[in-house]
């Protein structure tokens, strides 16, 4: 679906996020400390950051005003147990887009990474058309003509991105950095196994895949 940078030192929350997370179809980094955080999203165009306060080097809010300053405007998500008004002045002031409040439901967590990741494409809808193929991002669900697809994790994620980009140009490399994380195994011809499958899948009146050699994958509507 897209990579997301998660920033947050409690051990167990984080393998806790990342398992939901990748669960989800997202490929997930992640930082535990200020420092990291601020490298990596500086370096990497993720699609959000979720970003803790509380962090042991310098607080979420030093992360943020200095990724603002150094022009990052991939959406961020701070996560804080601090549930003061003043707070949410501050990291609203300094550029976040969201908040949530620990502990949270997983599920409104998800909910609102969607709902950045749609504003920031400039599309608030969770629904994206492409000829007789329809995909609900918020459900996680895909259907050609009314016709539900069958779609394992990895497959949605390297759809996703391609419905994303109809009509456009997504290279192998693009695909590979979206749909895995840094610290996830990826075998050489990971992308063309799922790309073939999401083929056989959408056949045979749904959207055309096109590979252009050396270049990467194209998705047409039918």
């Amino acid at each position: 679906m897209a990579r997301i940078l998660l920033v947050e030192d409690d051990p167990a929350l984080l393998r806790g996020l990342v398992a939901m997370l990748r669960a989800g179809g997202y490929a997930v980094d992640t930082a535990c400390d200020g420092a990291s955080a601020v490298s990596m999203a500086t370096k990497e165009p993720y699609a959000v950051v979720m970003l803790d306060v509380g962090l042991p080097d310098f607080s979420g809010f030093e992360v943020l005003k200095r990724l603002r300053e150094r022009g990052r405007r991939m959406p961020i998500l701070m996560l804080t147990a601090r549930d003061t008004v003043q707070d949410r002045v501050t990291g609203l002031d300094l550029g976040a887009d969201d908040y949530i409040l620990k502990p949270f439901e997983p599920t409104e967590l998800e909910a609102r990474i969607r709902a950045l990741m749609r504003r920031s494409h400039g599309d608030p809808s969770p629904i994206l058309t492409i000829g007789n193929l329809v995909i609900d991002r918020s459900l996680g669900t895909a259907t050609v003509s009314g016709r539900p697809l069958d779609l394992r994790r990895r497959e949605w994620a390297v759809l996703d991105r391609l419905v994303a980009r109809a009509g456009k140009l997504v290279s192998k490399e693009r695909l590979t950095d979206e749909v895995f994380g840094f610290d996830e195994p990826v075998a050489p011809n990971a992308i063309e196994v799922y790309v073939g499958r999401l083929r056989k899948k959408l056949e045979p009146d749904g959207p055309t895949i096109r590979t252009l050699r050396g270049l990467g994958y194209m998705l047409y509507p039918s």
